[in-house]
């Protein structure tokens, strides 16, 4: 049911927006609707930057896990590093049965060099979350490496691995409209004084 639900929202979007920003203008006002609309739109480019970065992530994870396996002469090379590319698009629970899955198939042939490949997976995992993840991810949503592993510290920390998911993306959005924020305050100005032209492009989705 989600899921078709989620395609009849996503087949019809364009007119949804049109009548919600209809709605509200009608009902809250140009002012308060142009506000509303450009937090959605930073909000909504945020979390596109976010999945186009995870994606790139995982193939990252994916090239560097082959080269690896390769390198040291592991067994399903090739197999293991689709999946583990496959799996790095799940938190936490990802990288566990990546490893599973890796090391049966593995263990079937040599024992000792499924115990190998684990370890091996366990250093890889630890280069991906703390060096690759922060920088790729971080730089397609234009967020710091130090913000993207608080985000993802805290918000695991409060809401688990929902949290996880939300929480980069969110503290994207957030960095950029205090960044703009900031900026327009400097030149004595306000974050929602936008040219007649933008306002005039704002919508709710790209």
């Amino acid at each position: 049911l989600a899921i078709v639900f989620a395609i009849y929202l996503l087949s019809g979007k364009e007119k949804l927006s049109a009548q919600f920003i209809r709605l509200s203008r009608t009902y809250l006002g140009d002012k308060i609707t142009d506000r509303a609309l450009y937090v959605l739109r930073v909000v909504d480019e945020s979390f596109h930057s976010f999945i186009v970065g995870q994606c790139t992530e995982a193939l990252i994870l994916g090239a560097m896990c082959f080269i690896g396996m390769m390198v040291f002469g592991f067994d399903y090379a090739l197999t293991i590093s689709v999946l583990v590319g496959f799996t790095a698009l799940i938190p936490i629970a990802g990288a566990y049965i990546a490893a599973a899955a890796g090391a049966f198939m593995i263990f079937v042939n040599d024992p000792l060099q499924a115990l190998l490949f684990l370890v091996f997976l366990v250093v890889l995992q630890q280069v991906e979350g703390n060096l690759i993840f922060p920088r790729v991810v971080g730089s397609s949503i234009g967020l710091p490496g130090v913000w993207v592993l608080a985000a993802v510290t805290v918000g695991g920390g409060v809401m688990g691995i929902p949290g996880m998911l939300i929480g980069v993306p969110l503290a994207s959005a957030i960095y950029r409209l205090v960044t703009r924020d900031a900026r327009a305050r400097e030149e004595g100005k306000s974050l929602f004084d936008m040219p007649h032209e933008e306002k005039k492009k704002n919508v709710l989705f790209k």
